[in-house]
């Protein structure tokens, strides 16, 4: 096992992008078929026991020589980020994949997926010749490319008053019926976030934009417009390509959360925190953009990860944040022109020139 493979199978959704590269005796694209309309698969030892076989039999009929076609690794990615969810608990297949037997029974398909040379893109630093920017529904809206400052500003006030809000309304109990907010990222500030075009996924247009095809929490979006952005040559990136990574972007700038992800998070990783996000409005001062690798998403989104604080330890969750994906903290000054884009269907490619 290289150490990207290790990495991969380290993280829910590298494992999840492992199961979804499984044949199954049927012949179904969905691995681990007999556990979708199951709850708690793995409460007992013969459930355990059973999950394993599944595996094993899926894995005996899966043509390792296949897996790494570019075709079958932007499938696989599309379905391990449309089954991302940070609200609520994981799905079951996720359930099972979060055993570390079962998990280790992945290993070839884990082998097979990094010596593939279509995923060596994974790991890749962002590429400043090649980043487009996309807006959904109203897709004729143009990015808002200055203000960003201000915006972090706003963004951590808000974030602060509803940490407040939530400690005076919401009971300490992570397993109580609450929700709230749950990404990570700065969302509400508007940002410019970028990604490079998809290698190996074409449309009638050329390629199309990764976070196009590879959105979180996708709603379902009929139209869409892709803008390229010009990297300015100034531009400090801070590359995250694991969980250290993320960690300790935390660590440097630590914004404290507890009180309104708890509930979420607790749902989504087991454990009751206390809980971390990066401040964003102090990144600002270090670094222009934050980009997230493939590999780096793979092996860190949805994991309770501990932050090296003096004092009570801590733990931070990277969430809301699409492979690939650059968020720019700072202004921007350009758009190339627009291509328009109207959904297709919900597999790959997805969308196609409007």
């Amino acid at each position: 096992m290289t150490d990207r493979a290790d990495a991969l199978l380290s993280g829910p959704r590298g494992r999840r992008l492992c199961a979804e590269l499984l044949a199954t005796p049927e012949g179904r694209s969905v691995p681990l078929w007999r556990w979708q309309s199951r709850a708690a698969p793995l409460a007992h030892p013969d459930e355990r026991a059973r999950a394993r076989d599944d595996v094993r039999a899926a894995l005996a009929t899966t043509d390792l020589t296949a897996v790494g076609s570019p075709g079958e690794l932007v499938r696989a990615l599309q379905a391990t980020v449309d089954t991302a969810r940070y609200w609520q608990e994981p799905d079951v297949v996720d359930e099972v994949l979060a055993d570390d037997e079962v998990a280790a029974l992945l290993r070839p398909v884990a082998a097979a997926v990094v010596a593939a040379p279509a995923s060596r893109w994974w790991a890749t630093s962002l590429d400043p010749a090649d980043q487009q920017t996309v807006v959904w529904e109203p897709a004729d809206t143009l990015p808002r490319l200055t203000g960003s400052r201000p915006a972090l500003h706003r963004w951590r006030e808000h974030t602060e008053e509803d940490e407040r809000r939530a400690a005076r309304e919401r009971p300490t109990d992570p397993r109580a019926a609450w929700s709230g907010e749950w990404w990570s990222t700065p969302i509400t500030a508007d940002l410019v976030v970028t990604t490079r075009t998809l290698p190996g996924l074409t449309t009638q247009a050329g390629q199309a934009a990764v976070r196009l095809v590879l959105a979180e929490d996708e709603l379902g979006w009929q139209t869409a417009a892709t803008w390229p952005v010009p990297v300015p040559d100034w531009a400090r990136v801070l590359e995250i390509t694991g969980p250290q990574d993320w960690s300790d972007l935390v660590r440097r700038h630590p914004l404290w959360v507890t009180a309104s992800r708890r509930h979420d998070w607790w749902r989504v990783t087991g454990s009751d925190g206390p809980w971390l996000v990066p401040d964003w409005s102090a990144v600002v001062a270090e670094f222009d953009a934050v980009h997230l690798t493939v590999d780096g998403y793979l092996s860190t989104a949805g994991r309770a990860l501990p932050v090296e604080l003096p004092g009570a330890p801590a733990y931070t969750v990277l969430s809301g944040w699409d492979p690939d994906a650059a968020w720019w903290v700072t202004d921007l000054f350009d758009l190339g022109e627009p291509t328009y884009w109207r959904r297709r269907d919900d597999d790959p490619p997805r969308w196609a020139p409007a």
